[in-house]
C-alpha cells in the first residue's frame, strides 16, 4: 500500500480512482465493507483503490475539549487499512484550515481534480465540506455533471435481529463496559491494546506465584477495569494470558495498571512492546482479604482463560 500523508504529495491525479473518505475509526466491519466495495470496483475498471482519512481525528481540532478516546491510533489505523488490500491510503492533516474549504472546493479540487477520482464511495451517512454542508444528494449532483459515479453503501447491523448498525461510537461504549466478546462481532478482530513492558512493583512472580508483564499504555481506550482471558502478541509468536487491568484494590495502591500473566512463559520482555488482544471478560476486579485468597483466585482465572482460549 502507498501511504500519502500529505495532499501536496499527490504529483498527479490516479488512474481511474475509486476512492472513500472517512475517520474510520477502529477499521470495524462497516469500515471493512467500504473498502471491499472499493477494491471490486478499482478492480472492474482498472483503477487504484484509495482510501482518505484524517489526522488528527477532525472532532480533536474542532473540539478540543471532551473528545472521545480513539479505538485505534495512527500507527494501527494504517497498518488495518493495509491489510484490507486498499492500493492507497491519503492522510490528510486535519486543521481549522482545511475544516473551512466549502464543499465545492473539496469535491471540484480535491477529490477530482487532485487525485482524479472516477468513482466515490461513501456510507449513508456522509456528509463533507465546511460545517458539514456536503451530503449525498450533493455529491450525486456534482458527480452527474462531471460523468463520475457515486456508490453509497448500505449501513451493516450490528446484528441480523437488530436494525442499529455497527459505528465506531457503539464499539467504543462496548469496550468501556467491558463487552469485548461483543466489540469483537463488530470490529472483526479482538479489541487490542499495544504497550510497552516495564518494571512493575515485583510482586506477581514472589508474592502471588504468577509474574506479569506490566504495560505502559500507547492506547486511549482501555477496558473497563476487570480481569479478562486474552492473547499476547510477542516476539513474532502468539501466547495465551490472563489480564488484570486496574487498581489492584487487595494491595490498597489506588494506582492504575495494565498488566498481563503470560501462559507458560518465562522470557524477559523488559522493554518489548507486546499487544494484547482481549477474548472475554473473567470477572471485576475484587478486594481479598488475604494474598493467599487472591492467589488462589488467580489459579481459576487462568484455568478460566485456558478453556476460553482453547
Amino acid at each position: 500500500m502507498q501511504l500519502i500523508e500529505k495532499l501536496d504529495d499527490i504529483k498527479s491525479a490516479f488512474e481511474n480512482a475509486v476512492i472513500t473518505i472517512g475517520n474510520f475509526d477502529g477499521v470495524h466491519i462497516g469500515h471493512q465493507a467500504l473498502f471491499h466495495e472499493v477494491i471490486e470496483r478499482a478492480d472492474a475498471i482498472n483503477g487504484t483503490s484509495i482510501a482518505m482519512t484524517f489526522e488528527p481525528h477532525p472532532i480533536r481540532v474542532l473540539k478540543q475539549n471532551g473528545h472521545p478516546p480513539l479505538i485505534t491510533l495512527y500507527d494501527q489505523k494504517v497498518e488495518l487499512i493495509e491489510k484490507s488490500g486498499i492500493d492507497v491510503l491519503i492522510v490528510v492533516p486535519f486543521t481549522k484550515e482545511f475544516a473551512a474549504i466549502t464543499a465545492k472546493e473539496y469535491v471540484l479540487d480535491i477529490l477530482i481534480k487532485r487525485i482524479g477520482a472516477r468513482v466515490i464511495v461513501v456510507g449513508e451517512d456522509y456528509t463533507f465540506g465546511k460545517n458539514r454542508e456536503g451530503n449525498i444528494n450533493l455529491l450525486r449532483s456534482y458527480a452527474e455533471a462531471l460523468d463520475i459515479q457515486v456508490e453509497v453503501v448500505n449501513w451493516i447491523p450490528i446484528s441480523n435481529k437488530s436494525r442499529k448498525r455497527i459505528s465506531s461510537t457503539r464499539i467504543r461504549k462496548l469496550v468501556m463496559d467491558g463487552r469485548v466478546r461483543d466489540a469483537q462481532k463488530l470490529l472483526g478482530r479482538h479489541y487490542q491494546i499495544k504497550g510497552e513492558v516495564v518494571t512493575g512493583r515485583n510482586r506477581g512472580g514472589k508474592l502471588l506465584g504468577f509474574p506479569t508483564a506490566n504495560i505502559n499504555l500507547h492506547d486511549e481506550l482501555c477496558p473497563k477495569p476487570g480481569v479478562y482471558a486474552v492473547t499476547v502478541e510477542s516476539m513474532g509468536s502468539i501466547f495465551k494470558g490472563v489480564a488484570n487491568i486496574g487498581y489492584s484494590p487487595t494491595f490498597d495502591d489506588h494506582e492504575f495498571t495494565v498488566e498481563a500473566h503470560i501462559l507458560d512463559f518465562d522470557t524477559n520482555i523488559y522493554g518489548q512492546t507486546i499487544r494484547v488482544n482481549f477474548v472475554q471478560r473473567i470477572r471485576d476486579e475484587i478486594k481479598f482479604s488475604s494474598i493467599t485468597e487472591l492467589s488462589d483466585q488467580i489459579t481459576q482465572d487462568v484455568a478460566f482463560a485456558r478453556r476460553a482460549l482453547k
